[in-house]
């Protein structure tokens, strides 16, 4: 059986991507699955830079087909902070709710109206004798000045999102899918699905 590993430890991430691969006979594996331990550092100053460098990185570790994220935050106000930082905008250590009193505290004396903002995620696949593809997705919306909602992580409770009237937060997790940027990134690697299928089958 052909493998895909996602460049992640958390199993849940991957379910989706399950969702996509396993009716074809596709196996999906995560770093909990393989025994080395593998840190790769995101030095990009992009999504697609560090999408990249992770799925090249572990594919040539351990020679397989390997999909990578990186997502996040930006805030147009902001020139596009957090951005790349978005899961270290408050610096390391930290966490999700010190990440959006940040947030919320470099946007108090922005109104309403200039607060536009979108979730962005980039999807990389890189492996032995394949060339490295990117795949994108985004979410339009605006940031809120307090928290809404207690479903979701990271920004959600301060993502409104205009279409559904409600933050990310305020979403079950099956709406969020629908409109969310990874959701709107799996959606473009479905569509070439038949000419992703056909490098892996021809991978050396």
């Amino acid at each position: 059986m052909k493998e895909v590993l996602i460049a992640t430890n958390n199993k849940g991430k991957a379910k989706d991507f399950e969702v996509l691969f396993r009716p074809l006979g596709i196996n999906v594996l995560t770093l909990q699955d393989i025994e080395e331990s593998i840190d790769v550092e995101e030095t990009g100053t992009t999504f697609v830079e560090n999408a990249v460098l992770k799925a090249e990185t572990v594919a040539n570790l351990l020679g397989k087909v390997v999909i990578a994220d990186d997502s996040g935050l930006e805030v147009d106000v902001l020139n596009g902070e957090p951005g790349v930082y978005s899961a270290r905008y408050a610096g390391e250590p930290s966490d999700d709710e010190e990440n959006i009193d940040k947030l919320l505290a470099n946007l108090v004396e922005v109104p309403e109206t200039a607060r536009q903002a979108r979730f962005r995620c980039v999807l990389a696949i890189a492996g032995p004798g394949i060339g490295t593809t990117t795949y994108s997705g985004s979410c339009e919306g605006i940031i809120t000045d307090q928290r809404q909602g207690t479903n979701g992580f990271g920004y959600d409770p301060i993502f409104y999102v205009p279409s559904r009237g409600k933050t990310m937060a305020e979403l079950s997790a099956e709406e969020k899918n629908v409109i969310s940027h990874r959701g709107a990134a799996l959606a473009q690697l479905k569509k070439q699905l038949p000419e992703f299928l056909t490098r892996i089958g021809e991978m050396k």
